[in-house]
């Protein structure tokens, strides 16, 4: 199973990288992400220059599609070309966005009848389409989940990975990156908010 973390130019390194790092702990389960990019090389917020492992046209193929954030999403939602260039499908794939990346969902028309997680910076953006916006870190409908907050990252990669290859993998890579000493309290909280997702999806 693959996973396309897509990335674009100004994007935020904690969205993309940690949860393609923590979803890269079961590769031996199948399941692989890819930093997934419009052009060869983007450049993160704070200027640093990443090679993308997939390009756009890797979307379709994919089982998992993640929408990061940066400083840049209202350009990209913007951009009619580059949108046309996602061609996500909820009934065969399972799509996340993390933080501003909610605004790109929102524009393809995915969040039409969902709420959805963002961080506070884009929250009024995502209002303004129409999207009604949850004080909560992480909240999914069926195929389709947001997470808001940089750190979020570990609940989306969670989801992914419960929803893929099951729970037990995702209690796994996140006992793996969990802080020492609050290892129990870390994986708890993220399969509480899945759980609680689920529950009410």
């Amino acid at each position: 199973m693959q996973v396309a973390v897509v990335t674009f130019d100004g994007f935020n390194e904690l969205d993309s990288f940690v949860a393609s790092a923590i979803i890269n702990r079961c590769r031996k389960d199948g399941l692989e992400a890819f930093i997934t990019t419009p052009t060869p090389v983007v450049t993160s917020m704070n200027g640093v220059e990443v090679t993308g492992q997939r390009t756009l046209d890797f979307l379709p193929e994919a089982d998992v599609v993640l929408i990061g954030s940066g400083v840049k999403t209202r350009d990209v939602v913007a951009d009619d070309h580059l949108i046309s260039r996602l061609p996500l499908d909820p009934s065969r794939q399972l799509v996340g966005a993390q933080c501003s990346g909610a605004l790109v969902l929102a524009r393809l028309g995915l969040l039409d009848d969902m709420p959805a997680c963002t961080d506070m910076t884009s929250r009024p953006f995502v209002e303004a389409r129409g999207v009604t916006v949850l004080d909560a870190p992480f909240h999914a409908e069926g195929n389709i989940a947001t997470a808001g907050g940089c750190l979020a990252s570990q609940y989306l990669a969670a989801w992914v990975i419960t929803r893929t290859v099951g729970e037990e993998a995702a209690r796994s890579a996140l006992d793996y990156v969990a802080p020492v000493g609050e290892k129990e309290a870390t994986v708890a909280r993220a399969l509480h908010a899945i759980r609680a997702a689920a529950a009410i999806s």
